[in-house]
């Protein structure tokens, strides 16, 4: 059939072979996938391990980035998700209906507990507040559904008693949920931690952070073991229309090759300017669970049993120095940028205020106004200099 030039165009052949192997896996940009025929289109579900029916079901770069995500965090199943938030969103959109329960701990991601507590306005979810040091505060009814677990927490960095938290959830059927953002399935395996080979039923992570990189990618993972669970969750993220772009998989993709000597590097510095940190005596109490003077201490070293730990330190100042005096302090730190999130190659501090912050008694953690450091891949002594010129200020 003759085709006049602009239908010629659009359907020009594509002469080269398809196929090659390279180092990085190929991008595919897609919305609409083309079926072979009928038999392709009518012969298919979406259950199937790699069902390409239309974009935002999945891509070979989608699916190959979740496989190696998966890999990563010890688990088989992942779906992705736009952002870490989103991906959290899912697991509660899922799970979670009217009247029922749900646990989560004091020092969680705020925009989590923000999440729930708007379904709680709307819907008449129960969120109750666990301290996640005190498996005993941890106290369900028969509604329980869920209980989020996070590993180490929020700003504060207490590593929950992970190993009981678990164990006492299971023995009462409330599935568990895990921000493994921290330990980004390198720390610790969430579905394998543990003498007694604990796991938790679903773990989800901010790719945004370490396996991005970069600063500059937004997404997150929500990764499984359970068939039936992953199913599930599959098809409230088909519902709810989630979906990533083939371009930023690509770019997550491409940093994973580097993300364990990455982690282990920013451990490795937050570890040296910790132990700079504890000699300083501005600072009120320095936060960090690799510190054997740490609350939570012993519980990451019963999880985290390779010792591994992310790139994240908290000081709390002194009581005296008011929240001027801290931002004039964040305001006169050169290196260390003033901005949200971690992981990527640029050093971040962020300033809080706890009372705001915390719902239960927190008598472990001094008074003063908490300031969070997140190690970048600067050199530990540059950094340790800056945060030295900045307290010069005060």
């Amino acid at each position: 059939m003759k085709l006049t030039p602009q239908t010629a165009l659009i359907h020009a052949p594509r002469k080269a072979p398809q196929f090659i192997n390279t180092v990085q896996a190929p991008l595919f940009r897609a919305s609409t996938i083309i079926f072979e025929n009928t038999d392709a289109l009518f012969n298919r579900h979406w259950t199937d391990d790699y069902d390409y029916s239309y974009g935002t079901h999945g891509t070979p770069t989608t699916f190959t980035l979740g496989d190696h995500i998966a890999q990563i965090e010890g688990g088989k199943y992942c779906l992705l998700a736009p952002s870490g938030l989103s991906a959290i969103n899912l697991v509660n959109s899922c799970f979670l209906s009217h009247g029922d329960e749900v646990w989560v701990a004091d020092n969680i991601y705020g925009p989590n507990m923000e999440h729930l507590r708007n379904l709680e306005t709307r819907y008449g979810i129960d969120v109750k507040v666990y301290n996640p040091i005190d498996t005993d505060s941890f106290q369900p009814s028969e509604k329980a559904k869920l209980i989020w677990l996070e590993a180490a927490g929020s700003v504060t960095l207490e590593f929950p008693d992970l190993i009981n938290l678990v164990k006492k959830a299971k023995s009462k059927n409330i599935l568990t949920a895990l921000d493994n953002t921290w330990g980004a399935g390198l720390a610790f395996n969430a579905f394998d931690f543990s003498d007694e080979h604990l796991s938790v039923d679903v773990s989800v992570h901010a790719l945004t952070k370490y396996p991005s990189g970069g600063g500059d990618i937004l997404m997150g993972s929500v990764v499984t073991r359970d068939k039936a669970l992953h199913h599930k969750l599959f098809r409230t993220h088909a519902i709810q229309g989630i979906s990533i772009s083939g371009d930023d998989a690509a770019q997550v993709q491409r940093s994973l090759a580097s993300m364990q000597i990455r982690y282990q590097h920013q451990s490795n510095s937050a570890l040296h300017v910790l132990q700079w940190l504890k000699t300083q005596a501005i600072f009120a109490q320095v936060l960090h669970p690799a510190d054997p003077d740490n609350v939570s201490h012993q519980y990451w070293k019963d999880t985290c049993q390779t010792e591994q730990s992310a790139g994240l330190v908290s000081v709390i100042f002194k009581p005296e120095y008011d929240m001027n005096a801290i931002r004039k302090f964040c305001d006169h730190l050169k290196l260390f940028k003033l901005g949200f999130s971690w992981g990527g190659p640029v050093s971040l501090v962020m300033l809080y205020k706890l009372d705001d912050m915390r719902h239960l008694d927190h008598s472990h953690l001094q008074k003063g106004i908490l300031v969070r450091f997140c190690i970048g891949l600067e050199d530990a002594d540059d950094l340790i200099a800056d945060i030295q010129q900045a307290l010069k200020a005060l």
